[in-house]
């Protein structure tokens, strides 16, 4: 464009079309938006910052202890991105396990029949593509 001429009068805006992937985006948070303005209006943000005002006695030592483990697992997780996934996870988990003793074992039953499951379901499949070959 010549800096001293004036743009055409006649210009016209146009949109581009919506991808597939806004389409489905969308649709998605139209069909979640009753729930998230469930859960927006609900109670829980409320009893979360009661909990929060007058906590247990000990939460917060407790929870001290968690995070700690948690970075520990941060700095022992040099190198692999796995391993910083993991040993963060492990070792929370291990210094909550030792507060929260009968919640472990709940978890750790459902987390073992859940592992079964897919190890199960992972040696069937196996199974069947090497009687397929």
């Amino acid at each position: 464009l010549s800096l001293y001429s004036s743009p055409a009068r006649e210009t016209k805006y146009v949109e581009n079309p919506k991808t597939e992937l806004e389409e489905g985006v969308s649709r998605l948070r139209h069909v979640m938006e009753p729930y998230t303005a469930w859960l927006l209006c609900s109670d829980f943000f409320s009893e979360g910052y009661e909990f929060l005002q007058k906590p247990p006695a000990g939460f917060y030592p407790r929870l001290g202890v968690i995070g700690f483990a948690g970075i520990i697992g941060l700095f022992l997780a040099r190198g692999s991105k796995i391993k910083k996934l993991v040993y963060p996870a492990a070792l929370m988990g291990i210094g909550t396990s030792m507060y929260y003793p009968q919640q472990a074992v709940a978890i750790a039953k459902v987390a073992g029949t859940q592992l079964y499951d897919w190890s199960l379901q992972g040696y069937i499949a196996v199974e069947s593509l090497w009687k397929d070959n």
